[in-house]
């Protein structure tokens, strides 16, 4: 089927989440225009679509503003999913930001000879039977983030497993898991809320904590973790940071390796911007281990008919799997010829300066800093392509 052809007079943004959104109205208010697509059927699809009921914002709200507005007064200070959804919605309307939806991008490939850049994206609306356009521009934006795809692990036996297993991602809330004995994969952020959510829901949660990581405390006396983390960096070099904040996590939370969670050598700062590895910030989680009501328990070997067996030769019944495993970048699937990114789906120059690449290549949300790297790659990269944009059409006049 030959594409349509869409000529774009000014840069190709992949993705409408945070990122994009940020990118497109940073952007148009320098007077560039842009073209946003979109995969799914709306803006934030992760969001909106994959996330649970009781999920809010990790950090402080200001943190997690995009740029130009601020949340709205009445927000608490970790607003919920339905709130941050409202809010970059009015952030999209406010800055008329208008995404193409049901574009997905199969291809990017930079045309040496024409000097552009050439994405195609199939149209996976219910009635589009695969259309295909193909997008010419100079700029490309990749705003598509570190949360793509889903991990999904292969586990010995889950063919034999009796019960559902699914990934985090379709996880809403523990309603449906009353009274079942339910096992989590993963102990990360949304491990952990799933564990707690599970237990508010009067089920019999237990986590499989495979490898180590930080825990740390959301707040203290009153102060976000962040924010002190943030305060300290300014005077410190990270390593001393992370010294303190494992001896302020010590001092808060215990000794954590007595509930069979154990911390890795390497500091929670230096792991996240090395590795992506973001620490968990407990707000209840630890309190419920302590209690019994989640059971920690090491990696699966395999998956039973009811249950599961352990690597320590235990097992442990089940009646649900829930994979807690995380998502990754989806960069390397479609973006061609380029070695800007990883096999990973992360740009090759770490932060701060892994938003722009050669050719009119740039990148947002890929800095490991989560929401709260978001805006300052998108003002850098709106502040670049405009600045080649006013010249170019300067030029042509």
């Amino acid at each position: 089927m030959a594409a349509r052809v869409v000529w774009v007079n000014g840069p190709i943004v992949v993705g409408a989440g945070p990122a994009g959104l940020s990118v497109a109205a940073c952007l148009r208010e320098r007077g560039v225009p842009s073209v946003l697509l979109e995969r799914a059927d709306c803006i934030a699809s992760l969001w909106q679509r994959r996330t649970y009921d009781r999920l809010r914002l990790h950090l402080p709200k200001h943190f997690c503003e995009l740029p130009g507005m601020p949340f709205p007064d009445g927000y608490p200070e970790y607003p919920d999913r339905r709130q941050f959804v409202d809010y970059l919605q009015a952030y999209a309307a406010r800055a008329g930001v208008e995404p193409r939806f049901n574009q997905s991008v199969t291809s990017a490939r930079y045309d040496d000879a024409a000097g552009l850049w050439r994405v195609r994206a199939e149209d996976v609306s219910v009635d589009a039977a695969g259309d295909v356009t193909e997008y010419i521009g100079r700029w490309l934006v990749v705003a598509t983030g570190e949360n793509a795809e889903r991990v999904v692990p292969e586990i010995d036996g889950a063919d034999d497993f009796e019960g559902p297993v699914s990934h985090v991602a379709e996880y809403k809330s523990g309603a449906a898991y009353r009274g079942k004995r339910v096992l989590v994969v993963g102990c990360g952020n949304s491990g952990m809320e799933v564990c707690l959510d599970l237990c508010h829901h009067n089920a019999l949660p237990a986590m499989v904590v495979r490898d180590s990581v930080h825990v740390l405390p959301r707040e203290m006396l009153g102060v976000a973790t962040f924010s002190v983390a943030v305060f300290l960096l300014r005077f410190l070099p990270l390593w001393v940071v992370d010294r303190i904040l494992v001896v302020l996590a010590w001092l808060f939370l215990g000794d954590l390796a007595k509930i069979g969670i154990t911390r890795p050598s390497r500091g929670p700062l230096e792991l996240k911007n090395t590795r992506g590895r973001t620490p968990v910030l407990d707000i209840g989680a630890l309190a419920r281990i302590r209690s019994g009501d989640i059971e920690v328990v090491p990696g699966i070997r395999r998956l039973l008919r009811g249950g599961a067996e352990l690597v320590d030769g235990r097992r442990v019944p089940a009646d649900a799997v829930i994979l807690a495993t995380g998502y990754q970048s989806n960069v390397p699937q479609w973006l061609k010829g380029s070695d800007f990114f990883t096999q990973e789906g992360y740009p090759r120059v770490p932060f701060p300066d892994g938003w722009k690449g050669e050719s009119g290549l740039y990148s947002v949300g890929f800095t490991r800093r989560g929401l709260s790297g978001v805006s300052s790659d998108a003002v850098k990269v709106a502040q670049d392509i405009a600045m080649a944009w006013n010249h170019q059409t300067a030029t042509t006049r």
